[in-house]
């Protein structure tokens, strides 16, 4: 007899059993994530996520409190997420060009908005050719396995970007990881893959949690004396390192000398989304006909590639913005030391305020906001155990005044909290 229908259904045990299973299964779940919830929570590093009622930018508004916060936590550098401009900008290819394409870039989805922003980062970079992606994540994880074979090597600072390490565990190349910052490690390990067809020496150009600069003209030498190529992240160096904001490459002397550049549109240039690589021509052409997160992705919305091309122009227009950078960060970074914090990296926006402990970086940042001053707590995972810190990002859209203020907080809660005396 089959076990049909609402009848049958209740009779037939086959059918019950498989219910109960499906139930138990469903439990064991929820019993094997709660577990692991509740180790967050009981570790101090649960990550809450606070409600922003404004739009981005050096001041803004937050659910919970009141009055204007100032920001000291968003990657937006060069205060260019509310740009009345570059909000235009976003609106004119909204109204001319539509909401999205509804396809990936091979099928119907490239624009001439799409072209033209790729050949503007090209020119910006000083490179051959460029391609977009969705998000710097999906650039670096779509670009090491349509490199790279098992025949070749691929070289990784152990601190590099999650979307690095990933992008780097798919491809099928030979993997060496080499201390943070050590070129006597990267050295060792060039020697150790000579064996190999050809060798990528992969690393963050300002690494993301420390602020820390790769010493990029040594791993270049490096690189010429062992025969490798060298690939940069610059998501926190594009828009306002180096003279004219090109990145660590152009802030260190070597951009003749970097192969490969992969950034992001979604910090400094504009705010919203997108990633791409710039870099030979023939590796471009590659990576259209073999990088899956680009054939696999819709194309970038129209509004985003309004943004950013405008937020480009900006740039490429006026260092001013730029030039800004050096004495804000100098500014926060001398004062918060000379008031006995440990500020870690060095002398860039990113000012990691070094605090160890995990539930002391979130009930200080929580106090904080209580104070006018919207920081948050980094810790495990995002930060190894025992590193957690408050991450301040300094921008150019902050005052005098406003970074003053968050000194003046970060004393009082310093103090009250122990860290200081």
């Amino acid at each position: 007899m089959f076990c049909t229908g609402l009848v049958a259904v209740v009779r037939c045990p086959a059918w019950s059993r498989g219910i109960t299973r499906a139930r138990s299964a469903l439990a064991q779940l929820y019993t094997v994530m709660e577990a692991e919830l509740e180790g967050i929570r009981g570790a101090g590093t649960w990550k809450s996520e606070r409600v922003i009622t404004s739009k981005q930018g050096a001041h803004i508004r937050v659910e919970g409190s009141s009055g204007a916060i100032v920001n000291f936590c968003a990657n937006n550098y060069l205060g260019l997420s509310s740009d009345p401009a570059v909000i235009q900008s976003g609106i004119d290819a909204l109204n001319l060009y539509g909401a999205g394409l509804s396809s990936v870039r091979f099928i119907c989805g490239t624009q001439n908005l799409h072209k033209d922003l790729e050949a503007k980062i090209a020119k910006f970079h000083q490179r051959e050719d460029a391609i977009l992606y969705a998000s710097c994540f999906d650039a670096n994880a779509g670009i090491f396995e349509v490199l790279l074979t098992p025949e070749d090597a691929i070289l990784s600072d152990e601190l590099n970007h999650a979307s690095i390490i990933d992008g780097v565990r798919l491809c099928k190349a030979n993997k060496y990881r080499y201390k943070h910052l050590d070129l006597s490690d990267l050295e060792a390990k060039l020697k150790e893959a000579q064996k190999h067809r050809m060798r990528l020496i992969v690393t963050d150009g300002v690494f993301s949690m420390d602020g820390d600069v790769a010493p990029l003209k040594e791993i270049c030498d490096l690189s010429d004396k062992y025969n490798a190529l060298v690939f940069i992240d610059e998501c926190h160096a594009t828009g306002f390192l180096g003279p004219n904001g090109r990145g660590t490459d152009e802030l260190l002397g070597v951009m003749d000398r970097v192969h490969i550049v992969n950034s992001t549109l979604g910090k400094a240039l504009g705010g919203a989304a997108g990633g791409y690589t710039a870099g030979p021509k023939a590796l471009v052409d590659l990576l259209r006909q073999r990088s899956r997160p680009y054939l696999f992705s819709n194309t970038l919305p129209p509004p985003v590639v309004g943004c950013a091309s405008k937020a480009l122009d900006l740039l490429m227009d006026s260092n001013t913005i730029a030039q800004t950078m050096a004495s804000k960060t100098k500014r926060f970074r001398s004062q918060m030391t000379a008031a006995g914090f440990t500020i870690g990296g060095m002398d860039h926006p990113i000012c990691p305020v070094m605090l160890g402990d995990a539930r002391l970086a979130s009930s200080m940042a929580e106090d904080m906001l209580k104070r006018g001053i919207y920081v948050i707590g980094f810790s495990y995972p995002v930060v190894p155990k025992g590193k957690a810190r408050i991450r301040v990002q300094i921008s150019a859209a902050h005052s005098d005044q406003d970074i003053d203020q968050c000194v003046e907080a970060f004393v009082d809660v310093g103090r009250k909290h122990g860290v200081i005396s």
